[in-house]
């Protein structure tokens, strides 16, 4: 059950995240533009991993409480935004939740199905990102897993405490609220200082 709030929770921050987002822009004037913006960041990672994991029906198809938690998210969008944008770096903070919720319930569905613990890893960072990934590319915007901040790796950190912390039988709510904790930590913090990977050095080119 408590995977179960977490989703819609998850879902939530999400759709809030993607509908400012599309907020921002200014060629989104039309109330619809917003809402299909929010819809697919919160629907999206999740729905590729439920078809990479054959899960059928995919989950917001057979969960109307999805559905509900989406529009619910839209219209506190629309009626308390100027409310909302005064909060500082509200997207930011958003995205952060949404991606520590979603990596470990992208993780938990995955070792439900019986796939091993390194492909549920890789499926928690798909449920987490890939959503933000298609906003981005909706708004025409770099997405974040290719920029320069700690994004993945967060998602990627998060993921193997929880498996690990699952491996030596840490109780599951423990171990996800830690390892959801753990990836929102590490994501503000790796801003807050502007920490990132070093960057992959391609070499001097040379000209024949």
């Amino acid at each position: 059950m408590l995977f179960y709030y977490l989703n819609l929770t998850g879902i939530f921050f999400f759709t809030l995240s993607g509908s400012l987002a599309a907020r921002d822009k200014k060629y989104y004037h039309d109330y619809f533009g917003v809402f299909f913006t929010g819809f697919i960041t919160a629907i999206g990672g999740g729905t590729l991993r439920d078809i990479i994991l054959g899960a059928y029906p995919i989950s917001w198809i057979e969960d109307g409480n999805i559905l509900l938690s989406i529009i619910g998210a839209f219209v506190v969008t629309i009626f308390f935004k100027n409310y909302i944008i005064k909060l500082r770096r509200t997207l930011f903070l958003f995205d952060t939740v949404g991606i520590g919720i979603y990596t470990i319930l992208g993780v938990q569905k995955s070792l439900e199905h019986h796939v091993n613990p390194f492909a549920a890893i890789i499926l928690g960072l798909i449920s987490a990102v890939f959503g933000g990934v298609i906003r981005d590319i909706l708004i025409n915007e770099i997405p974040l897993i290719f920029a320069k901040e700690i994004y993945a790796t967060a998602c990627i950190a998060g993921a193997v405490v929880y498996v690990t912390m699952l491996y030596f039988n840490v109780d599951s709510s423990v171990a996800a609220s830690v390892s959801m904790a753990l990836i929102i930590i590490i994501r503000i913090i790796s801003v807050k200082y502007k920490l990132s990977l070093p960057k992959f050095d391609f070499g001097n080119e040379t000209k024949d």
